[in-house]
């Protein structure tokens, strides 16, 4: 936790390249939010390029069909540890997997304690498990 949803164009990357996108943003997670390495829960969903409309809120920043949104769900975290994630983020995507820091967009999501159960029917961050 947190949880990281990708969302990439249908047939952009093979399955390779997905493996080292994953790679790389649970790398800057752990680093920006000091999370165990076992702490990794990660989806990619593929879309029609047609299915995707990832534009710039008037930035004027170019996309590709590389592009990724990426939303996180995650117990909250400061400004810092989240301006520290979207930057290492975006360098080790660069670094790792040639994405252009253009075609990354993240939205984070946060929520409390309760909204969490990893199985077993219980709120580990309640029970004092976690």
């Amino acid at each position: 936790m947190p949880f990281l949803h990708f969302h990439i164009v249908k047939g952009s990357r093979n399955a390779a390249e997905i493996r080292a996108l994953l790679d790389s943003a649970h790398a800057a997670m752990l680093e920006s939010f000091k999370v165990p390495a076992r702490d990794r829960y990660q989806l990619v969903s593929e879309h029609d390029k047609t299915h995707m409309i990832i534009e710039d809120t008037g930035l004027d920043i170019p996309r590709t069909d590389k592009v990724v949104l990426l939303q996180v769900v995650s117990r909250p975290r400061s400004k810092e540890q989240i301006t520290e994630f979207y930057r290492l983020l975006a360098e080790k995507l660069e670094k790792d997997c040639g994405l252009a820091p253009a075609d990354l967009m993240v939205s984070i999501v946060q929520n409390s304690d309760e909204h969490w159960s990893f199985g077993l029917g219980r709120a580990q961050f309640l029970t004092g498990d976690l």
